[in-house]
């Protein structure tokens, strides 16, 4: 890949363009709104290709943002939500699992919204966590000043362990849920993506109305599964011949999608898009892959990248990234610098004056040259992925090469038995690994080095299971004491 440098006295921002000029973005101090969905791939989008789900607002807020094409997050759930906190690989955070107390974020990790915090940001997060449920893992005690979320790993789930959300939801998934805000339990009204967003709305507003600089991390459950979704969203796609699942998924998928039209229309009106980086990402490649038309089975459109949730392969890992911020960063542009969660940290202490932690690795590296020249000079790296989740108590040693990448500018080595050139072969079609000894023997030592550090670090490995669910607990506590209360939203 060739990339031109442009060396200029000032940062540049590129409006519509690569030519306009703008200040420095170090210290601007924007507000920050990080949108993550749940299991949506990057094929899930009508402005990446696919032809038959609209998504019209997401579509505007592409064409209006710079676009990071070869940005990556973990395979699964919790590893992402945990590098994007910690601004390093999960592993070293002790998450290699989204059950079994290994979906658990190491109390020793020095977080991202205590750094925003103590830089004077309010912080806020809206629908999952998914970093522990016990009570000092709670996003509270992790830097979020509010937090309106659900437990475990998805609504209406619930293991043999601590990893469980609030009993009425086992049967009442995604509608009128009980959700924890801050330090109560609350009974909602209506769907689940629709009150994450009008709670995130109202939490927003009475930040701009006090002249707070804030960090509001927007998470839905959707499309996550169960496929459940309003009626009004998902019947247009039984109309066209789908089956109940998938015109559910694609329903869920249009539900975000107007609640995002929502938030980007609020922001106008509230005069906030100047002032606003808003970010719209997913936490890992898609989990459904295939649906039903007419009664036939049919393969649903993936982003031309091989497989989804939960490998090592580009389609486990390669996912949407749009930032938007009006008059600042260019509309409508794209950089295909290799980049990733763990980067999210080091950029917003950047844009926002927060200090990194003295001591607390982030491996991340700041993305604020691209977003002042998308064309800027950015060094090969490697990232490095593993999809975790081996038997809980077993030596992950044995693991090492079960589920696991390297990948750099040009090349992802998987299983340390597969190599390709992803310029020139994105869908990993064609192994070169025994054509290119040099190549593989280099991303193999750098594995192996990134591997010995970080498997001291799993720190939940031999971690025996909870006795409690506590969210149950908690749910059980509370009902006998006061009631679970009803939720009111603030006004918008």
């Amino acid at each position: 890949m060739i990339r031109f440098v442009v060396v200029v006295m000032c940062s540049l921002v590129l409006i519509g363009g690569r030519t306009a000029r703008s200040a420095d973005l170090k210290g601007s101090r924007p507000n920050i709104i990080l949108v993550m969905t749940d299991d949506q791939g990057k094929g899930e989008l009508s402005c990446l290709g696919n032809t038959y789900l609209p998504t019209p607002h997401l579509d505007r807020l592409h064409s209006q943002s710079l676009r990071f094409t070869d940005f990556h997050v973990s395979p699964t759930c919790s590893p992402t939500r945990s590098a994007i906190m910690s601004g390093r690989h999960e592993f070293q955070n002790g998450v290699t699992h989204t059950i079994l107390e290994r979906e658990r974020m190491a109390l020793g990790t020095q977080t991202l919204p205590s750094a925003l915090q103590q830089a004077g940001y309010q912080t806020g997060i809206f629908g999952k966590w998914h970093l522990g449920d016990e009570e000092e893992y709670q996003p509270n005690h992790r830097g979020f000043g509010e937090a309106f979320i659900h437990g475990a790993g998805g609504i209406g789930q619930a293991y043999e362990c601590s990893c469980a959300d609030y009993p009425p939801n086992q049967s009442n998934k995604y509608f009128d849920c009980v959700l924890r805000h801050n330090d109560t339990l609350v009974q909602t009204k209506g769907f689940c993506t629709d009150v994450f967003f009008q709670a995130a709305l109202g939490w927003i507003k009475k930040q701009h109305d006090n002249q707070q600089p804030f960090f509001a991390y927007i998470v839905t459950n959707a499309p996550h599964g169960p496929m459940i979704a309003p009626q009004s969203s998902k019947q247009p796609f039984l109309d066209a011949g789908y089956d109940e699942e998938t015109a559910a998924r694609f329903g869920m998928i249009t539900n975000i999608d107007d609640n995002m039209g929502v938030l980007m229309s609020k922001l106008t009106q509230w005069n906030m898009d100047e002032n606003t980086l808003l970010i719209f990402m997913t936490d890992n490649g898609q989990s459904q892959r295939q649906g039903k038309l007419n009664g036939k089975k049919i393969a649903l459109f993936s982003g031309n990248l091989r497989e989804g949730k939960g490998s090592p392969h580009e389609g486990g890992t390669r996912v949407p990234a749009f930032w938007r911020w009006t008059g600042r960063l260019p509309a409508g542009v794209d950089t295909d610098a290799l980049t990733a969660h763990i980067d999210l940290f080091p950029t917003f202490c950047d844009l926002t004056n927060a200090q990194l932690p003295e001591n607390h690795q982030v491996t991340g590296r700041s993305m604020l040259p691209l977003l002042a020249n998308p064309d800027a000079s950015w060094a090969d790296r490697y990232l490095f992925t593993h999809k975790g989740r081996w038997e809980k108590g077993s030596n992950p040693h044995d693991a090492k090469y079960n589920g696991c990448a390297v990948r750099n500018e040009r090349y992802r080595m998987v299983n340390n038995s597969m190599l390709f050139d992803i310029q020139a072969d994105p869908q990993e079609k064609n192994n070169l690994f025994d054509q290119l000894p040099d190549v593989v023997q280099e991303m193999q030592h750098a594995y192996d080095q990134w591997w010995m550090q970080s498997v001291p670090l799993m720190v939940n490995e031999n971690v025996p299971n909870s006795p409690i669910r506590p969210n149950w607990v908690l749910y059980e506590k509370q009902s006998r004491q006061q009631g679970i209360p009803e939720w009111k939203p603030d006004p918008l």
